[in-house]
């Protein structure tokens, strides 16, 4: 992509989800409130101009580890939940602060993984930040860190940051950390060099490393699924150093030369299947018969009950299962209009029987088509595919 092309992309960008990583925010000792105070005036200068910013932090719980007199995330729940308690109040506080020296205000948005998972409640955390912005207000969203527990927790902010990008309809995510961008061998090995554009986010996968820093509780590979999700909504990210001072502000400078432009998908999905395919945890699993695989992944056909051959696991109506071929592989997931018990009783008949089967009737397909995603439209695998 040439330079043009580049400008071209970041040109039409208005709304943008900026990611603060804890290492970005934060040290063993608390906020860092020197780098916190600058990139605070970087987004308050890109609001100026003109774009909507909604900030997702992470930090509040390394925020709250002085107060404790602990040196590193603690690692029991309670512990966490504690530092996160104690660390939101002085976090948020102190963006407030740093906000109102250039005449801005935030609100603050808590969310857990059951917030996203639950459709009406995606929608009023939507609602809530679309409201926020109409009044000029920069939401500040992070997780709830205080009340998750292990199965609500998003598992870092880098795949909350996709999601939120998802739910407002961002045209730009960047995720800020304490790397310049992803590089085509660990940082610092030799031969290893910054990748600058990276147009199809499944062929670089593979170039992540692991954990990066105490504070944290992501790392690359995080980072490029969260890159996948929002390419798969139709969103660019950005991955660059937000440690280095004047990072966000160039992002968007015509000579655009910082971190790694991921681009968006050619293909993206919908909202709701980016909801379906990212935001739901898989309950369980409905075999197909070849013919019922086909109709599905070629057709573009729904899931009825004469295609399904086997249940496995339990799942309720409104939940997403995987969708299996009889070799074993998944191929799509969805949200299923019949618990497991009832799946079970009607795999395998024709619709118009499910009444009688049943003795009630929620209609003709067990996945309708508009509540299913094949997995060849999100890169052929999703990170938390069994």
């Amino acid at each position: 992509m040439s330079a043009s092309e580049k400008r071209q992309v970041l040109g039409r960008v208005r709304r943008i989800v900026v990611k603060l990583g804890s290492s970005v925010v934060a040290t063993a000792h608390g906020v860092d409130r020197d780098r916190v105070s600058g990139l605070t005036a970087e987004v308050a200068g890109l609001h100026r101009d003109g774009r909507e910013v909604i900030i997702v932090t992470s930090g509040a719980r390394a925020a709250g580890l002085a107060r404790l007199g602990l040196k590193a995330i603690p690692s029991t729940i309670p512990e966490q939940q504690a530092a996160a308690a104690i660390g939101q109040i002085r976090l948020m506080s102190f963006y407030e602060e740093c906000f109102a020296e250039f005449n801005r205000h935030i609100g603050q948005v808590l969310l857990t993984a059951a917030d996203i998972e639950d459709r009406v409640r995606y929608l009023n955390a939507r609602h809530t930040i679309e409201h926020l912005l109409s009044h000029g207000i920069i939401p500040v969203v992070n997780e709830n860190d205080s009340v998750a527990v292990d199965e609500l927790k998003f598992g870092d902010n880098d795949r909350l940051s996709a999601l939120v990008a998802g739910l407002v309809g961002a045209d730009l995510l960047v995720i800020l950390t304490d790397v310049d961008g992803l590089y085509s061998a660990a940082p610092g090995s030799p031969g290893a060099a910054l990748i600058p554009l990276v147009d199809d986010i499944d062929a670089v996968a593979s170039a992540a490393g692991g954990v990066s820093s105490a504070i944290g509780t992501g790392g690359m590979a995080s980072k490029l699924a969260s890159a996948r999700s929002a390419s798969h909504r139709g969103i660019p990210t950005v991955i660059a150093n937000g440690k280095t001072p004047g990072t966000l502000s160039r992002v968007l400078q015509p000579d655009f030369s910082v971190g790694t432009l991921v681009l968006a998908s050619d293909t993206p999905i919908s909202n709701r299947k980016h909801w379906i395919a990212y935001g739901m945890p898989v309950h369980g699993a409905i075999v197909l018969d070849d013919g019922a695989v086909r109709a599905v992944s070629e057709r573009g056909s729904s899931l009825l009950p004469s295609g399904v051959t086997e249940i496995r696991g339990t799942f309720r109506p409104g939940e997403c299962v995987g969708l299996v071929t009889n070799d074993g592989r998944i191929f799509a997931r969805g949200l299923v209009a019949y618990d497991s018990e009832a799946c079970g009783r009607i795999r395998g008949i024709a619709s118009k029987s499910i009444a009688a089967t049943l003795g009630y009737h929620m209609g003709d397909e067990v996945i309708h088509r508009d509540d299913l995603v094949l997995l060849a439209d999100v890169g052929g695998k999703l990170e938390n595919e069994q």
